[in-house]
């Protein structure tokens, strides 16, 4: 019987934020892991050896929340300055940021099929909004309170809130009605997520609580008590059978919903732990902390036969020793009660303090103009990169990436950011021609906003006229 898949292992360790972690989420792809920190920055990491990491600056205040696109081609990032942005997760930067909120935006979440985000804030609002034209559709406005979270369901017809007045709502988004509320969190509602089969959703909370619901009979199906602090993020394994939580105790924590009942709790963080998150295959999982630092690990216990587990864990807790496997990096501090239904605990900060740092170095990019881009063909310090047939996609798709809302570009990277087979005329002319073109580009801007303010008088004026007519009617 192997051995080597039983317990998580801790695969990387990513420092460059500045401050508490408060967001994770993977690339699809598994090439990239993104992360927000109170540090105003979105960094994205590169599993790849000697990548470097990249540093998105833009947002001028903390970034709450980040989520990669369905497709990995985009990523967005929530931001106490009260916008959202969205970039494409490369070394040329580029982004569009747009006035989401009139408040703090806490969360940020796409729909399972790209074409939608919906965001929650401290103005008691969740919002959603058109991907590609980062356009508003409607608002959700019932919670009393700042609303901490908002993800979509898995089909994208549902959408799940919690909020700090203490109750999770359950929208839907075709008719834009609360279908229900769940009251019974003692605490802020810190996230909320959807089990992959959209049946039920879990919910952390303050109050130290975590709870899975089903939204077919609006029942509890499960509440755990396993952290002595307020659990600030959660996350569900893709099988369904897990969900990973993070706390102010310091501790993750692997829940075993087939057994409802607490599996691992794994210790990493100097200090609270304040976001984790699965891979989209559960392969992998993240976690970040107040203590700066991003954790990568692997999850290992999804690979083997469950009962295999089990017995392997008894076997350690009656003392047998077991052949040493090359994921058991010394020197591992694992201990387990005799009780075989008791959780396993591990310890990663030993391995963790141990493990030689070789992150290959970051990379600062700011909001970046389209006229100031590099092409990748003989630009120096960027052989590494390879730009993926989806970004220049998304590139083409989203003509807002072109131009990043007049903002002067702020690119920093080691290397000058201009091809060195251009000539200057030449440059200057290509500069000039998309001069020409951002001009267009914000006048067609401007000119749909005072369509769609023309639209909202009209109707508002047709909707006065129906009251008039009735009131006429009715006297």
């Amino acid at each position: 019987m192997g051995t080597s898949l039983e317990d998580p292992t801790l695969e990387r360790h990513f420092k460059g934020h500045r401050d508490t972690i408060t967001s994770l989420d993977f690339n699809p792809n598994m090439k990239q892991l993104a992360s927000g920190s109170m540090d105003s920055c979105l960094m994205v990491w590169n599993f790849k050896p000697q990548m470097r990491a990249y540093r998105f600056v833009g947002h001028k205040d903390a970034v709450m929340s980040v989520c990669f696109s369905p497709s990995g081609h985009l990523v967005a990032s929530a931001s106490r300055d009260k916008t959202v942005r969205l970039w494409i997760p490369s070394v040329k930067g580029e982004s569009t940021v747009f006035k989401a909120h009139s408040a703090t935006v806490r969360s940020i979440d796409f729909s399972s099929d790209g074409q939608f985000l919906c965001s929650a804030s401290d103005d008691k609002t969740v919002k959603v909004w058109s991907t590609h034209r980062q356009k508003f559709q409607f608002s959700l406005n019932q919670h009393m309170n700042w609303v901490r979270c908002a993800k979509f369901s898995p089909d994208g017809r549902l959408i799940v809130s919690g909020s700090d007045d203490k109750t999770i709502k359950l929208w839907d988004k075709q008719s834009k009605e609360c279908v229900h509320t769940y009251f019974e969190h003692g605490g802020f509602v810190n996230s909320v997520a959807f089990h992959p089969s959209g049946t039920c959703i879990g919910a952390a909370s303050s109050d130290s609580s975590v709870k899975v619901w089903d939204i077919r009979m609006n029942k509890l199906l499960q509440h755990y008590t396993a952290h002595s602090g307020p659990v600030n993020s959660l996350s569900f394994h893709a099988s369904g059978n897990y969900l990973i939580t993070a706390s102010d105790d310091s501790t993750l924590k692997i829940l075993d919903l087939l057994e409802g009942r607490l599996f691992y709790t794994l210790h990493g963080h100097q200090g609270p732990a304040t976001a984790v998150a699965f891979s989209r295959n559960g392969e992998y999982f993240a976690s970040g902390g107040n203590d700066e630092q991003v954790l990568a690990w692997k999850t290992n216990f999804d690979q083997v036969e469950y009962n295999e587990v089990l017995m392997t864990h008894k076997a350690r807790s009656q003392g047998e020793q077991l052949a040493p496997t090359v994921n058991d990096i010394p020197p591992r501090n694992l201990t387990r009660p005799p009780n075989k239904t008791a959780p396993a605990r591990l310890d990663a900060r030993t391995e963790l303090h141990d493990m030689a740092d070789s992150d290959p170095g970051i990379t600062d990019i700011g909001p970046a103009l389209f006229a100031h881009q590099p092409q990748i063909n003989g630009t120096a310090g960027l052989n590494d990169f390879d730009l993926t047939s989806g970004d220049r996609a998304a590139r083409s798709q989203n003509s807002s990436f072109n131009t990043a809302a007049s903002q002067p570009s702020t690119t920093s990277t080691t290397q000058p950011l201009v091809a060195k087979s251009v000539g200057p005329e030449l440059a200057n002319t290509l500069e000039h021609i998309v001069g020409q073109l951002d001009i267009l580009t914000q006048t067609v801007s401007i000119l749909e906003q005072r369509l769609t303010m023309t639209e909202n008088k009209l109707r508002e004026c047709l909707d006065n006229q129906q009251k008039i007519t009735l009131q006429i009617r009715q006297n």
